[in-house]
């Protein structure tokens, strides 16, 4: 009779175990935590999207694409990326590479001749790891900011004012536009086609990722469905657009830039990118297998970061690939699980100051 009991009370036990955890799991539950998180923060703006397995499990939209007008920011609205865009810039490195047109270990005078910085290779660029200084310092400096100015540009101004490096090649990490903006260039130079076209031709079109491109501020203000970039002023006690400050005119003036940012999509594209890279669409699975692999120094130590993106391990999902974007009013982020196959995005429009408490939140209920 003892056993018998035993083996109801187990039973019973492992049962109820199993309804929590289902309760906890499900989409309901998750949409339920998240609905509150975002009531906390009433004010933010932006977009998100969870996804398990490629299905969105959560797909929510919040706050202004314009604040002055009033007009609601849709699950299909078009954000700017920044710095997320340097994932599809290392891309189209990878898919040359794949197809034997450059290798990762060249240097980079074969294909910008001139630079006053020698030992360079693509995989320096691609990881962060060359040590080159900051084109956007110079163009600072020196730039007449009536004129926009684009890759040409920025390479002649560093051949011409050849400001000093920040280290030798391979010596240790160092976030870089300068690498990314370079990387555009060298893929132009490898390809014989424009960067944008190519993202356009190679990219962005056999993805299905029909929102998405590389856009000039005057084809942003045409589209109805852009969520403009704002900033929260104490003193107005209001968001104000971020290209009305001063301070931010480098955007418009680095206008025509290419490779570390200016890529504009929505979260339901960025899904499609994200399912695109467990398939072999776009390149293998081995030669995606590196971008995935964080780069070794000189020393031999490792960084946490591969090809254009970064890198991290979860203690109960496995390997994690991630990238974040920061222009004037917007934050971005992806994340994607690749060993758990669950992927977070989001998009904000009003650089809100509580996004590292949101991301958090976020990533520990997928986790969960």
């Amino acid at each position: 009779m003892k056993a018998k009991t035993t083996t109801i009370l187990f039973i019973l036990t492992s049962w109820l175990n199993f309804v929590a955890y289902a309760q906890t799991s499900s989409p309901a539950v998750l949409t339920k935590e998240l609905n509150t998180l975002f009531a906390s923060v009433p004010d933010f703006s932006g977009v998100v999207l969870i996804a398990d397995k490629g299905k969105p499990v959560y797909q929510q939209a919040f706050g202004y694409k314009n604040f002055e007008t009033k007009a609601p920011i849709t699950t299909s609205s078009i954000f700017e990326l920044a710095s997320v865009s340097k994932q599809f810039t290392a891309m189209t490195i990878m898919m040359l590479n794949q197809q034997g047109k450059l290798a990762y270990d060249d240097l980079i005078e074969k294909y910008i001749p001139g630079l006053p910085y020698p030992g360079i290779t693509i995989r320096h660029l691609l990881n962060h790891t060359s040590g080159l200084p900051d084109y956007q310092d110079v163009m600072d400096k020196y730039w007449d900011k009536s004129k926009v100015a684009n890759n040409a540009d920025n390479i002649a101004y560093l051949i011409q004012y050849h400001p000093a490096k920040l280290a030798e090649p391979g010596v240790k990490y160092e976030y870089s536009n300068t690498g990314y903006m370079l990387l555009a260039s060298i893929t132009e130079k490898a390809s014989g086609q424009d960067f944008i076209e190519f993202c356009r031709t190679r990219i962005f079109k056999p993805v299905g990722m029909t929102h998405t491109d590389i856009r000039t501020r005057a084809e942003k203000i045409k589209l109805p469905d852009m969520a403009w970039g704002y900033m929260y002023v104490p003193e107005k006690k209001r968001y104000v657009r971020a290209d009305s400050f001063p301070e931010f005119n480098y955007a418009i003036w680095l206008g025509n830039r290419k490779g570390p940012g200016r890529i504009s999509s929505t979260v339901g594209d960025l899904l499609k990118w994200d399912r695109a890279l467990y398939t072999n669409q776009l390149v293998s699975q081995q030669t995606l297998k590196e971008a995935f692999t964080p780069a070794k120094l000189n020393d031999g130590s490792l960084t946490h970061y591969g090809f254009g993106w970064e890198l991290k391990q979860n203690a109960k999902l496995g390997k994690v690939v991630w990238h974040d974007g920061d222009n004037p009013g917007y934050k971005t982020q992806i994340m994607r699980f690749i060993d758990a196959d669950k992927t977070i995005i989001l998009l904000c429009n009003n650089a809100h100051e509580k996004l590292p408490m949101i991301l958090k939140t976020i990533e520990a209920l997928v986790e969960k």
